[in-house]
């Protein structure tokens, strides 16, 4: 019987064909869903992941608020193309304290995963005030009223202690601490700079919006893009890669 005779049989018998869709979406299930059963965990543990700092989850909310994840994923695909333009592909763990996660495929401008210590700190302030200066035929709208804007410092204590409730490793220290390390990130002239580092280890303090003042939203949004994509050594991850 010719492969055409075969096909046939299905285009013909409706019942036979809804058997052939079920059977097809059954094996699919099962070599999809089978492995939750023997794995301990779906997440690779990869050395250097932290929970963000207070500044760095307030700028996360701003970047989700401003819709920033519309127009930037943060998902780079293991494919020659993506890699060579953005660097390392995405590993899951670096985005296992997102709630939710900023992976997508929609991208009008590049995709952030590798963004931090890409630019400046001033790179971004221009960038984010007026996109044009930096990109002439950029779509992106400015955002100055972030460095008019005082980050809300009140309610962090709250916002870690609702992350913990869900997953995101937390202490009672850096919770009752919230507020004073979000100030201490953006002034290292601040006397908790050191307790803040010893909190969050490789975690930078300083100006980042260049102003005096209180932490501002262009502080907390600035500390979280320079922080993407620095948390793993993929020299270390590669070379113990290649030694499993």
């Amino acid at each position: 019987m010719s492969f055409w005779a075969r096909h046939q049989v299905f285009e013909k018998n409706s019942i036979i064909l809804i058997a052939g869709i079920l059977a097809v979406i059954a094996i699919g299930g099962l070599v999809e869903i089978t492995p939750l059963f023997y794995l301990k965990s779906t997440i690779e543990v990869v050395d250097g992941i932290r929970p963000y700092t207070p500044l760095e989850l307030a700028g996360r909310n701003i970047y989700v608020r401003e819709g920033c994840y519309l127009c930037h994923s943060q998902m780079i695909r293991p494919l020659r193309d993506e890699v060579e333009r953005y660097g390392h592909f995405s590993l899951a763990a670096e985005s296992m304290y997102d709630h939710p996660f900023q992976w997508g495929s929609k991208r009008t401008g590049p995709d952030l995963a590798r963004v931090g210590a890409k630019y400046s700190d001033d790179w971004h302030v221009t960038h984010l005030t007026n996109p044009r200066a930096i990109v002439p035929q950029s779509v992106m709208p400015g955002y100055p009223f972030l460095a008019e804007t005082e980050v809300d410092a009140s309610i962090m204590a709250a916002h870690l202690g609702t992350s913990r409730s869900v997953g995101v490793p937390y202490t009672d220290d850096q919770i009752a601490n919230a507020v004073a390390d979000l100030k201490a990130q953006a002034d290292p002239d601040n006397a908790g700079v050191d307790a803040f580092t010893k909190r969050y280890p490789k975690a930078v303090a300083r100006n980042f919006d260049g102003r005096p003042g209180a932490p501002t939203e262009m502080d907390a949004l600035i500390a979280y893009l320079q922080m993407l994509g620095t948390l793993v050594d993929f020299k270390l991850y590669n070379e113990k890669a290649n030694l499993r």
